[in-house]
């Protein structure tokens, strides 16, 4: 009897929780989409997520957001929601794309993308040539102007959409509100 009522106090508890809202899931995608400059330009070259050819990371152009992350970074994950509702308001007005670091394979950023609901281009560093161009650490989001000039670096988790779209406003000129 005791077990039984424990069982249902433990079940009525575990039904007033907060539930957590499903994530729709990701895809990964071509980087075909992805302004960058073609000509004259050096630079560390990173391949697309998705195994098509990459581009050399001073190449890319804006108005883009760079985020680059690694799917054993807890705080990576914990940003995402963010960057998904970000994505949705930014749409045609500034480019948002990936950059996964330092992954044990390839496969587990894939999956990564899968599971937290990513929908924009991803490129993924397989080789580690990006450390020279990005530094050391993640999560680090960088603003990234017409002219391809970094405008802004932001070391460290986002914590808020509003973060994202008053950055974006502050160091790209591009008004998402």
């Amino acid at each position: 009897m005791k077990r039984l009522s424990v069982l249902l106090i433990t079940l009525l508890l575990a039904g007033c929780a907060e539930q957590t809202p499903e994530i729709a899931s990701g895809e990964v995608l071509p980087c075909t989409d992805i302004s960058y400059e073609t000509k004259w330009v050096r630079g560390p070259e990173v391949e697309c997520l998705d195994g098509t050819p990459g581009l050399q990371l001073s190449a890319l152009r804006g108005p883009m957001v760079v985020n680059v992350w690694g799917s054993w970074c807890v705080t990576c994950k914990a940003e995402m929601p963010y960057f998904r509702s970000f994505y949705e308001k930014a749409k045609g007005k500034v480019e948002l794309v990936g950059v996964a670091v330092e992954e044990a394979k390839p496969q587990d950023a894939k999956d990564f993308v899968v599971r937290n609901g990513i929908t924009w281009p991803n490129l993924i560093d397989t080789q580690g040539s990006s450390r020279s161009y990005f530094g050391m650490g993640v999560p680090v989001t960088w603003f990234i102007d017409k002219a391809g000039v970094v405008t802004f670096k932001k070391s460290g988790e986002i914590k808020s959409k509003k973060e994202l779209v008053t950055l974006t406003n502050k160091y790209l000129g591009v008004d998402l509100s």
